[in-house]
């Protein structure tokens, strides 16, 4: 053991003791961008709060981007291509493979149609609907008479029986849904959670109380941490 110790010494008098080099750190993993979509009659500033907290959480400007629509227009004949013509938009400017979408109320349609008929599996890494028309409200009734985006979102129609037909959450693509028990816009409630996805209640919120309850974004951020 003296040998070895006086050994050690002398290199390192000498110059020609090689040490191991040190540890290198893992990378950082890459960060997938977030497409947030508004619901229906409102714009890309609803989002406002929701983009604070993932700044809060780390997130940098450039991966945050915000879709904005006319909620009037059909889901699968208009909507669901400028969607998809978007996400390409985002990959191309980040240069990101894929990306992670957060939608609100009726904006989970089209982003949805865009997943399981437009060839978004490959590409949407997580999708979050907040208070998602899913299964359809029947308040939309209400309006359907002149909107087709009213039209879509009405039970049993033709974007909600194809979307609900076979496998609801395709692919790899990770699903997730928050749903309120006080949502006086999805009607029932029970129309915001899809079979295979995680599915999280969070208790009495109004409809728009999902944009910027501070849970709720933790709820979200959590997710698209997996």
């Amino acid at each position: 053991m003296r040998l070895a110790t006086a050994a050690t010494a002398l290199a390192l008098l000498t110059g020609t003791l090689t040490l191991a080099p040190a540890a290198q750190a893992a990378p950082a993993p890459t960060p997938v961008p977030v497409v947030f979509v508004h619901g229906r009659n409102a714009d890309p500033g609803v989002w406002g709060t929701m983009k604070d907290r993932f700044r809060q959480a780390g997130y940098p400007d450039g991966d945050l981007f915000a879709w904005g629509y006319d909620s009037s227009q059909s889901t699968n004949e208009v909507l669901a291509g400028q969607f998809a013509a978007y996400v390409d938009s985002v990959r191309a400017q980040t240069g990101a493979a894929q990306v992670d979408i957060v939608a609100h109320s009726q904006g989970s349609l089209p982003t949805r149609w865009y997943v399981k008929f437009g060839g978004g599996t490959q590409v949407v890494r997580h999708w979050v609907s907040l208070g998602g028309p899913n299964h359809g409200t029947s308040l939309a009734w209400a309006c359907s008479i002149w909107d087709q985006g009213c039209r879509d979102m009405t039970p049993n129609s033709y974007v909600e029986s194809h979307l609900a037909s076979g496998n609801e959450t395709p692919g790899p693509t990770q699903y997730a849904t928050f749903w309120s028990d006080c949502d006086g816009f999805i009607l029932p409630n029970s129309s915001v959670p899809l079979s295979g996805a995680v599915n999280t209640d969070v208790g009495c919120l109004a409809h728009n109380d999902l944009l910027t309850d501070a849970p709720t974004a933790d709820g979200v951020l959590n997710f698209l941490k997996q």
